[in-house]
């Protein structure tokens, strides 16, 4: 798969006006789509992406961005402060401490006001043209499907990261059974209902597919670009995620043992069944 790449996104000192100046519209009351996007320390990236974001976006859908910071501690926030005054769609988020990316995705998705969330990495590796990819997955698919995991076929990152990746895999799936081939991509599709019905733990977004399918739903993945870092570098090590994943793999596989769905159905007056 080909790996889309917008040099026309280069990060400035300052973001350019330039890209919003034209078509700028005001924020529509009832967005149909909220793109969430946590951010720790890419003050280099953020910009660009949402201007990305923006620009395959706007026309297409009523949507908004809600970016949420995690105390970062370059000037990202300041970043975000300047695309804040530019982007009608954009709504920036603070954490008071670092909490991590599955508390800063699950507060995004706390305020959105769409039934519908995207989400994305804020290194810039997710391409935000694959949300309009999700969207019509999404339109062709059964009702029973609230989520749409991105699947990276092309993995651009280092050798040691697609190895420790492909068997963190590999075992999840003999594990939870989830029939999901990258359950770690960041950008994905769901539905604000069903995801805030999930329980919530740290490091939660990494097992998604399975919680989702727990609770009853089906999940479909749906191959995605993938793309190199543009700046920074990554806020994970290999054996740091390993040590971390063990654990709540298991908390996971326990959850699914102990769930029960069952169908419910309200007695009318004089009912029998």
């Amino acid at each position: 798969m080909s790996v889309k790449t917008e040099s026309s996104f280069s990060f400035p000192a300052r973001p350019s006006t330039e890209s919003f100046a034209m078509q700028s519209p005001s924020l529509p009351r009832m967005p149909s789509l909220s793109v969430v996007i946590p951010v720790f320390n890419e003050r280099g990236n953020i910009g660009p992406l949402v201007q990305e974001v923006v620009h395959h976006l706007r026309g297409k859908i009523a949507f908004d961005i809600i970016c949420v910071d995690d105390r970062s501690d370059d000037d990202t926030r300041e970043v975000l402060g300047w695309l804040k005054a530019e982007v009608p769609e954009l709504r920036v988020l603070l954490h008071h401490q670092r909490s991590g990316q599955s508390t800063a995705i699950r507060n995004g998705v706390k305020h959105a006001f769409s039934p519908w969330i995207a989400t994305l990495d804020g290194d810039g590796q997710n391409d935000p043209a694959d949300i309009l990819k999700l969207l019509a997955a999404r339109q062709a698919a059964s009702p029973q499907v609230r989520l749409f995991a991105g699947w990276r076929t092309e993995r651009k990152d280092t050798a040691s990261k697609r190895w420790a990746s492909r068997w963190a895999n590999r075992i999840r799936q003999s594990l939870l059974r989830d029939d999901t081939p990258d359950t770690g991509c960041g950008i994905k599709l769901f539905d604000r209902a069903a995801f805030l019905d999930l329980p919530y733990f740290d490091h939660m977004h990494r097992y998604l597919p399975a919680l989702m399918q727990r609770a009853g739903w089906k999940t479909l993945s749906v191959p995605v670009s993938h793309r190199s870092r543009g700046s920074g570098q990554s806020k994970y090590t290999n054996l740091g995620r390993a040590l971390v994943g063990i654990r709540d793999l298991m908390g996971v596989a326990w959850l699914i043992q102990r769930s029960h769905v069952t169908a419910t159905s309200e007695l009318s007056a004089g009912s029998k069944s």
